[in-house]
């Protein structure tokens, strides 16, 4: 509806003022078309005068045209409701009686959002009730975008209830938008669902499984456990597999914190499982349903390629070809650069004639290990050793370096591969170090918790299994570790300028993994033990280099990414290794991977080349959704496609259990002058909706007095004035 009004701001004196000079104008008009004797043309240009005169009086006394607008319907209501997972949290009292068993939070404020709740304002509003924050993958609690949009959403809203725990995790912060509201003179009154403080609760947060294990291989699955218990306590978790497999383990849950641990599980067949972990449920525990947790593993037989390379034929190599020989899950392959043989190669099957000859043979090995070889005659030429650092820097294959007492891999510091030892050499003595009584290792902090040095279950047998270890009696010239390396063991007496003297040492270069092993008495682990601890500890060298080179491989393609246990929105990078079919490396071929979420949804990543020789391709992919997504890789040139698997690790955004957040309701109700009104209370909330003034209407003001058209109109008059003056003979 609209109103509209003229009226004059100018006061009395300002009436006065304009009366008196149009009449005095009026006079003078007059007088002068009387002593023209009444010309016709010249009382047409003295009516002008005064119809000027006049126009610039209306003018003095500031006129307006004012148009008021009201809306024709009744005014909105907007109540929302808040449909995020977070609501599923059981820590809702409403009316219930002492001792009662607490509701979800959602079935709680239920009857709130019945349109028969706001019946009371159907005659004077109309109230539209809708949900925010409805679940989505990979989406969180948005208070924000709700109340920002409502006014545009809603046409004449006059103010929004608003349903919530108050728990946000996505967008902008809510109060910004209860800033707009203010402006807008919306209020907001707001009804806080849920318990502040959070409920006596154990959740199993992750439980991070690896990709895949190896069929009679111990696998490690670390999990965390959250408490919200106020005292410590014993349980036993169980972990389960699909297969039937059960594994228990006494663990000792921390009070108000976090708990992590891990527990192993030896699969015996192959076949893709799903392995779950469960915690029992506590006596004081209220929350239940965040007590397991599921995740898939793959396992399969394992066949990696090993390439040992070596000069004379030492008791550490000897003994070690035997562990690896006779591992069913290695293919191993050695090379003797015996300078007393007029060839190189070996006796038996395990030895090849010569050192693998292209990119197409070498990249087939997944672990190299380098003996106490060199740049000599008859040996590794600098070629040989690019394609070494090549095959670990973008293939993801591993390197081990073990020197022996002739010294010679000294000569390869000056080739490619100096940048891969991880350790800086003492050159002025390239023999080492002997000493007549055995010396021993000892772990460091970091070689306590890392899967390579596990000789035992637990961590305090393991330390006891290193201690226990026969001594050796020969070390490598090691002065320090270098920048960017992990140190697991040092010697346990000697040491220099830098500290202790660092003996097994990893790194990371490019895609792959480096290790250095600084003696050459592993062999000795073997006494009285016979093979336990030696060939556990090579075994599990040779699988932590090439597990992630071997997440998903084919005929002629690979796949592998980083972290291989990705959180959720942690950006993931791939790698794609492609061959041709007659086994070289593609270059500059297209490749891409789709890739499918748990809810369904597809992205389709497009893999770059990496420009060089190896067939390397890369790409990066952001998770958003928790759980196994799957992987379709293919190329274009090959016609060949992989189809793999990984799975995301972390929990969703929206969490059932954390505590109510009501001091953010009351900040978007303060901010909008509105009222933050508990759920028993809805009557009040009616009330106040119902008693809130009507909006002041939307007013257009044109002040005519300051109008451009009517200041042109003005000049326009005075110009006409001026020329029929001159047109009349007056000037």
């Amino acid at each position: 509806m609209n109103v509209s009004q003229f009226h004059f701001l100018g006061t009395g004196w300002h009436i006065a003022v304009s009366v008196v000079g149009v009449i005095a104008t009026a006079g003078f008009c007059f007088a002068a078309w009387r002593r023209s004797g009444y010309r016709r043309s010249l009382g047409m240009l003295e009516l002008l005068r005064l119809v000027i005169v006049g126009l610039a009086a209306f003018l003095f006394n500031e006129p307006e045209w004012v148009e008021e607008f009201r809306p024709d319907e009744k005014p909105t209501v907007a109540v929302l409701w808040d449909a995020s997972t977070s609501m599923e949290t059981r820590d809702f009292l409403f009316s219930s009686p002492s001792g009662a068993q607490p509701t979800t939070r959602r079935e709680g404020i239920a009857p709130l959002h019945e349109q028969s709740a706001w019946q009371n304002l159907d005659a004077k509003m109309k109230v539209r009730i809708e949900p925010f924050a409805v679940p989505q993958p990979g989406r969180g609690s948005n208070l924000f975008d709700p109340l920002a949009e409502a006014p545009e959403k809603y046409p004449n809203l006059r103010g929004i209830v608003l349903m919530s725990d108050g728990d946000w995790n996505d967008g902008r912060p809510p109060v910004e938008a209860a800033l707009r509201l203010r402006l807008k003179g919306i209020p907001v009154f707001t009804i806080a669902a849920g318990s502040p403080t959070r409920l006596p609760d154990v959740e199993l947060l992750s439980l991070d499984a690896p990709t895949f294990g190896v069929a009679g291989k111990a696998v490690r699955i670390p999990f965390t456990i959250e408490s919200a218990m106020p005292r410590e306590y014993n349980t036993t978790v169980t972990f389960r597999s699909s297969d039937g497999d059960e594994v228990t383990k006494e663990l000792r849950i921390a009070p108000m914190g976090r708990t992590s641990d891990w527990i192993l599980w030896k699969p015996k067949a192959t076949g893709d499982f799903q392995v779950s972990l469960e915690i029992p449920k506590h006596a004081e525990e209220t929350l239940t349903d965040n007590n397991k947790l599921s995740a898939p593993i793959a396992i399969r037989e394992e066949k990696l390629k090993v390439l040992l390379l070596e000069s004379y034929p030492r008791w550490e190599y000897r003994y070690l070809r035997n562990a690896l020989s006779r591992d069913p899950g290695i293919d191993l392959s050695c090379l003797l650069f015996h300078p007393g043989l007029t060839k190189v190669g070996g006796g038996n099957k395990d030895y090849i004639k010569q050192f693998p000859a292209g990119l197409d043979e070498l990249s087939k090995f997944d672990v190299v290990f380098l003996g106490d070889v060199g740049l000599d005659d008859g040996q590794l030429t600098n070629e040989q050793c690019r394609l070494l650092k090549g095959l670990v820097e973008h293939q993801a294959s591993g390197l081990v370096f073990m020197p022996g007492i002739q010294g010679r891999q000294f000569s390869l510091l000056d080739t490619e591969l100096g940048d891969l030892c991880p350790v800086v050499l003492d050159d002025t003595q390239q023999s080492g170090w002997g000493s007549r009584t055995p010396s021993h290792f000892e772990l460091t902090e970091l070689g306590r918790r890392s899967l390579l040095t596990k000789l035992a279950d637990t961590q305090d047998d393991n330390i006891e299994v290193w201690e226990g270890l026969p001594g050796f009696q020969w070390h490598a010239p090691v002065r320090r570790a270098k920048s960017g390396t992990d140190v697991l063991c040092v010697h346990k007496d000697s040491i220099n300028e830098f500290g202790r003297v660092p003996l097994l040492v990893t790194k990371t270069y490019g895609a792959g993994k480096v290790l250095f092993m600084g003696t050459d008495g592993a062999w000795r682990w073997r006494k009285g033990v016979e093979d336990k601890y030696h060939y556990r500890f090579w075994g599990q060298v040779v699988r932590w280099m090439a597990y992630q080179r071997n997440m998903a491989k084919g005929e002629t393609m690979r796949l592998y990414y980083t972290p291989d246990q990705p959180q959720m929105r942690q950006s993931v990078a791939l790698h794609a290794i492609v061959m041709e079919k007659s086994g070289e490396p593609l270059h500059n071929g297209e490749v891409s991977a789709r890739i499918t979420a748990p809810s369904g949804k597809a992205e389709t990543v497009r893999l770059s080349s990496a420009g060089d020789e190896w067939g390397v391709f890369t790409g990066r992919f952001q998770p958003v959704e928790p759980g196994k997504h799957q992987v379709i890789l293919s190329c274009r040139q090959t016609d060949a496609s992989l189809e793999t698997s990984f799975y995301v690790q972390g929990v969703a955004a929206e969490r059932v259990g954390r505590p109510a957040r009501p001091e953010v309701l009351k900040e978007i109700a303060r901010v909008t002058r509105g009222e933050a009104i508990g759920p028993e209370k809805l009557e009040q909330v009616v009330k106040s909706l119902a008693e809130l003034p009507d909006p002041d209407p939307d007013i257009r003001r044109v002040q005519l007095w300051s109008h451009p058209l009517v200041a042109a109109l003005m000049v326009t008059l005075l110009g006409v004035f001026w020329v029929g003056r001159k047109t009349i003979g007056l000037i």
